[in-house]
């Protein structure tokens, strides 16, 4: 069951049974990374419980946190369907380039498949934070470019300090 409510007439915002959701379990693991997470293809609010369930069995993370689900309008490439996001924080012993390297497989489970920039997708998953590290590599930027002027980032993790 999904709680809908209209931000403005282009963007609304759901709540779910794990969207958000905040762990009540302590683990250690050595890093804490913020995933942004999105898509536009298929059935992307179920996708992301899947995803959810699918992180929840996966002893290399730890799910600490998530924030709400945002659909929102494409950017770049307009002529597609809007878009679901929302926010992931993740625990892992992995080092930023092996969790970038995980993501990549994650998404490829979902169905991603990369044709071109900004293209329509079943799955996106980005670092937006590792820790409190600053990456720029060509592979990798952390934080994640222009984070903070796009609403779906920043509305999903807005909702996870309230």
């Amino acid at each position: 069951m999904y709680l809908k409510r209209n931000l403005t007439k282009e963007l609304q915002i759901f709540k779910t049974l794990r969207f958000p959701y905040t762990s009540k379990k302590k683990q250690s693991y050595s890093h804490q990374v913020t995933v942004g997470i999105g898509g536009n293809v298929g059935d992307v609010k179920r996708r992301f419980e899947y995803l959810f369930h699918y992180f929840g069995r996966d002893k290399r993370v730890n799910i600490v946190k998530t924030g709400l689900i945002l659909k929102n309008p494409p950017f770049g490439y307009i002529q597609q369907e809007d878009f679901f996001n929302s926010i992931i924080v993740l625990q892992t012993n992995m080092s930023p380039f092996d969790f970038l390297t995980y993501l990549m497989r994650v998404e490829k489970h979902f169905g991603r498949k990369r044709s071109f920039e900004n293209a329509p997708r079943t799955l996106d998953l980005d670092i937006i934070f590792y820790d409190n590290r600053v990456i720029t590599t060509e592979k990798l930027t952390v934080p994640h470019h222009a984070y903070k002027e796009r609403e779906s980032v920043m509305i999903p993790l807005e909702s996870m300090s309230k």
